[in-house]
């Protein structure tokens, strides 16, 4: 059985999701990032924590990947072009949209007080808004990211979409509001916010 540490409010929600999805059983330890729950599994205190067979896998698109690999799911072959593209739009959710929530957060409350900017949000907004355009242009049809297919950045995606709305990051494509709103009704999604 797989363990997940940390809390539902942060990118190990994007773990949960997974497991649900996959139909895997786990055992969630909701302890916060930095907490004495988080450090003998990952010394910088981060979560998520996917601990497997007593081994810790960091970083939450380390983890999906390795699920989706291991489970022959949400993925494209290794190898294959459409992993290529797959890998792609993965990296491109995470530089544009990822980066500029948590950069937005760390001004907000993660650093130091007199280490915030508070005038850069302006700016992650601006990118961010700027990143929708992009990303609507290479979306598929068919649903999801790839297609008629949920991969891996799909994941991603509807996280960084719904942390953009806690974030008051407008959503500006109907495209993306209308995929935010389908990914949402998944049932493996409610049953991972329901924990």
């Amino acid at each position: 059985m797989y363990q997940v540490i940390g809390t539902g409010k942060s990118r190990a929600m994007r773990v949960l999701w997974m497991l649900e999805e996959l139909g895997q059983p786990y055992e969630h330890v909701a302890v916060n990032p930095h907490s004495e729950g988080v450090r003998p599994f990952n010394p910088a205190g981060k979560v998520p924590v996917l601990v497997v067979d007593g081994t810790p896998i960091t970083d939450s698109t380390a983890i999906l990947t390795y699920l989706a690999d291991k489970h022959g799911a949400l993925t494209h072959p290794a190898g294959s072009l459409d992993r290529a593209r797959q890998d792609s739009l993965t990296q491109f959710v995470l530089d544009e949209f990822d980066a500029a929530l948590w950069l937005a957060a760390r001004h907000s409350f993660v650093l130091p007080e007199e280490m915030r900017l508070a005038a850069i949000k302006n700016t992650l907004r601006w990118e961010f808004e700027r990143s929708q355009r992009t990303l609507v242009h290479r979306i598929a049809e068919g649903g999801f990211l790839m297609g008629d297919r949920m991969t891996v950045p799909d994941i991603i995606l509807a996280h960084c979409l719904t942390w953009a709305l806690t974030a008051r990051f407008p959503i500006t494509e109907h495209r993306l509001t209308d995929y935010l709103q389908m990914m949402r009704a998944r049932p493996a999604y409610l049953r991972a916010t329901a924990r």
